[in-house]
């Protein structure tokens, strides 16, 4: 099959040079001709043209009105004009270029100037064309993601509420501080946090592109960070770690509060990551220090754990993708750490030396202006 002909408009009210450009053109391109601005006009409307060769002084409309009414136009704003004219000054060819043109050739022009401009102008148009259908393409792509993203995180939820009901029905029947109440419990609190990872899915992928809409309350971290204690437990007790939790400097005592203006699940998820993180981190029979304080308008956590940083991540350690020694690591747990701390307008950071261990500071907006850890 043979292959189909870009199609050139020669817009030109003088014979000899419209003769001149099919003789230049006619073997390569299908050429069109418009004797004046009008014509050229209609032709562009009533076909597709791949690009157009304009003279500028005509009767009636000239090749400046041509190019500025294609280019307001959505359907014809991408062909391109090359504008062939005796108007050689430097000033012509700055308005002819303002005005959207591709290219300004001075007449008498030269056939193999014509036609390496031409090839020129053409391949960059389809080059544009391929980009803009893969650009498209990649769109329908990632609204594809989406739509997958949303039918996984319904089709878990159906089975992973019957475990929650059972899993509450079952804690409910037990005796109280039982061995089976507490895996009971477990299995509850595990459940909970699975739920809020599917949940979390998707407004981690609205916070990377800037679009979540932060719904800020009250958040006792206390709770949380004793939630994240009983999911780690089996952890803590293989590597003999000892888990230590502080206001300022003083151990926490019952009823305590600590609280911050955040959204629960967003720092759940943020030093249940964190936390994790140190736990694995740490060398045997070593303290997880969590400190809280307040630091002005903000509650600051520090999590410090024995366990250093590797120099070769350590610049890299809040990328994405960034990991170093474990076998089944993604890279993603402080990269989406960082992402949560910032939605909540606040901020982390690291520090970390083989000598002084390794010091995770997170701060977020504090709910409690007077003194930490007193209820407002």
């Amino acid at each position: 099959m043979e292959e189909q002909k870009a199609t050139i408009l020669i817009v030109d009210d003088v014979p000899g040079n419209i003769k001149m450009l099919i003789a230049s053109l006619g073997e390569e391109y299908r050429l069109l001709v418009a004797r004046n601005g009008r014509d050229a006009l209609t032709i562009v409307e009533q076909q597709p043209v791949d690009l157009i060769l304009l003279d500028v002084v005509m009767p009636g409309i000239d090749g400046h009105e041509v190019c500025r009414q294609l280019q307001e136009n959505e359907t014809t704003k991408e062909i391109p004009i090359i504008f062939v004219t005796a108007k050689g000054e430097i000033a012509d060819e700055t308005h002819a270029l303002a005005l959207g043109a591709v290219d300004f050739l001075t007449k008498p022009v030269s056939p193999p100037i014509v036609k390496a401009r031409v090839t020129t102008h053409l391949g960059l148009k389809l080059a544009r064309e391929s980009l803009k259908k893969q650009n498209q393409a990649l769109q329908e792509a990632a609204r594809l993601r989406e739509d997958v993203d949303r039918i996984m995180r319904h089709d878990l939820k159906s089975p992973l509420n019957a475990v929650i009901g059972f899993a509450s029905l079952l804690n409910n029947s037990l005796e109280k501080n039982s061995e089976q109440a507490a895996q009971a419990q477990m299995v509850l609190d595990s459940a909970y946090t699975l739920l809020g990872m599917i949940n979390l899915s998707l407004d981690l992928f609205k916070i990377e592109r800037g679009i979540y809409e932060l719904k800020a309350r009250e958040v006792n971290l206390l709770d949380l960070i004793h939630k994240i204690k009983g999911a780690n437990k089996r952890a803590l007790q293989v590597k003999q770690l000892t888990w230590q939790v502080l206001i300022n400097t003083q151990p926490v005592e019952e009823g305590e509060r600590f609280l911050v203006l955040g959204e629960e699940l967003l720092c759940f998820s943020m030093l249940g990551n964190l936390l994790k993180n140190a736990v694995e981190a740490s060398p045997r029979q070593q303290t997880i220090t969590i400190r809280l304080q307040q630091q002005g308008l903000f509650g600051e956590i520090a999590i410090h754990n024995q366990g250093a940083i590797p120099g070769e991540i350590r610049e890299h350690f809040f990328s994405k993708y960034t990991t170093s020694g474990k076998e089944h690591g993604t890279g993603l747990g402080a990269y989406s750490a960082r992402l949560m701390a910032t939605a909540q307008r606040g901020s982390i950071e690291v520090e970390s030396s083989p000598e002084a261990g390794t010091t995770l500071i997170i701060r977020l907006p504090s709910a409690t202006p007077a003194a930490p850890g007193i209820e407002s």
